[in-house]
């Protein structure tokens, strides 16, 4: 079988030109040793299509996927029940194969369930308005940044350093093009220390509310940063957490994102995602994406159209706040009929059975010898903890007991990183007590 390579030498060293690399051992030198191979494909020369095929399924099979583990991991994406209603209307054709709805009067019910998704995303945020979604909750961040920039005319951002490490890094890479200046305000007991906040003023204030560890921010104190300084003030919530909590617009958010990957998503391998955006009514002109409204047709009935095009970067054009003009209809749809199945009671209930479920086993864990807090703040759903061993440690040999243990956290100058001596755990409402009570006894056995 002969060789497909779809870039040639020539491309592939223009490519490492252009990134300022010497080889593709350097681009490649991200990946942990230990996931890389080491050696090539022990594959004879000449093997037929199938016979490769064969061999790497086989390859694959070795690797252990979420739903054969017992998951307690979190950091953004969790083991959430997808019930059989929001699985069986969410994969409807009329959704599953709708496409872009320019065209009102054969879209409206995409149209109509994109918002009710809104009108939902309003209420949990809080805050008036709310698009038609975006990418994930990290490009989401980036878009709020866009918005709280263009009034402003500054290009200074401050956010936490608790808000979650992969957010942040994409939103420093979309910084390297829209040239803003993005400070990091570390976190002491790992709540944000806005008191350590360096001399500026900038557009906006950026927290998250549970937080990167699970804990419950001060966000009245990042309201008062951003008031200090003329600032929007930007609220990264958790849409499960909002079944207990005051939304972010009770809290002062101007500007409310998040993940909606806990409302109806499957872990999926990280993605496709979902997006939450909702702002002020009075920044609706520079919304980022999609933006349903509803009106009246000639006859009288009510007709969903999308609107306010006149803010969108193809008409604006430079002038425009965001070049996104599209959103995640199908996740996002998938979300709406979840919260219509749980409603307003049932999220307070799966808010609260997740935070008991984590109350429950994070006392158990520290009933075991040289288990401590990682944090001392008060925490959720999610909560991070010292172990005696090594957490990278940990998560490796609970795996061979069928758990997927947690997520390594740490912090380094004083934000939080993807990679340290804690372990973040996160209990979800699939977990039961016997489920739990088995993990910590493998905890214990694995620390000892």
């Amino acid at each position: 079988m002969g060789h497909f390579v779809p870039h040639s030498d020539a491309d592939i060293e223009r490519m490492l030109a252009d990134l300022g690399l010497a080889s593709l051992d350097e681009l490649f030198a991200v990946v942990p040793e230990a996931l890389r191979l080491a050696r090539g494909l022990a594959l004879e020369p000449g093997r037929s299509e199938p016979d490769v095929a064969f061999e790497m399924e086989r390859l694959a099979a070795a690797n252990r996927c979420g739903p054969e583990l017992v998951c307690f991991a979190g950091a953004g994406a969790y083991d959430h029940e997808v019930p059989a209603a929001t699985r069986r209307l969410g994969s409807r054709s009329e959704f599953v194969t709708a496409y872009t709805p320019y065209q009102p009067e054969v879209s409206q019910g995409v149209l109509q369930a994109l918002f009710e998704y809104q009108t939902f995303v309003s209420r949990l945020a809080g805050l008036e308005i709310a698009n038609a979604s975006l990418y994930d909750g990290a490009s989401a961040t980036v878009e709020a940044l866009n918005m709280a920039a263009g009034p402003k005319g500054r290009s200074t951002m401050w956010v936490s350093g608790a808000l979650h490490p992969n957010w942040r890094a994409v939103v420093k890479t979309f910084a390297a093009g829209s040239g803003h200046d993005v400070v990091e305000i570390p976190t002491r007991d790992g709540r944000t220390d806005w008191d350590a906040a360096p001399p500026g003023e900038p557009a906006a204030v950026v927290v998250a509310n549970p937080n990167f560890f699970g804990v419950l921010e001060d966000v009245s104190a990042a309201r008062a940063a951003a008031d200090l300084h003329g600032a929007a003030l930007v609220v990264a919530f958790d849409p499960v957490s909002a079944g207990l909590l005051r939304t972010p617009g009770e809290m002062g958010a101007d500007i409310a994102v998040g993940e909606g990957q806990p409302l109806g998503t499957p872990m999926s391998f990280g993605g496709p995602y979902l997006g939450l955006f909702a702002c002020r009514s009075d920044l609706v002109r520079r919304l980022p994406g999609r933006l349903v409204g509803r009106t009246r047709d000639v006859a009288g009935r009510n007709a969903y159209v999308t609107t306010l095009r006149a803010r969108e970067q193809d008409i604006r054009r430079e002038r425009a706040s965001s070049n996104v003009c599209t959103n995640q209809t199908l996740i996002a749809v998938a979300a709406m009929i979840q919260l219509s199945w749980l409603g307003t009671s049932g999220l307070a209930e799966l808010a609260l059975r997740c935070a008991r479920g984590a109350r429950y086993t994070r006392e158990a864990l520290f009933a075991l010898p040289g288990v401590e807090p990682f944090v001392g703040a008060p925490t959720l759903r999610e909560f991070a903890l010292k172990l005696p061993v090594d957490a990278t440690t940990v998560i490796e040999r609970m795996a061979e007991e069928g758990f997927l243990a947690g997520v390594a956290v740490g912090v380094e100058r004083g934000v939080a990183t993807m990679d340290g001596e804690a372990l973040l755990v996160s209990v979800t409402e699939r977990r039961t007590k016997e489920q739990i009570d088995r993990y910590v006894e493998c905890v214990g056995k694995v620390i000892r």
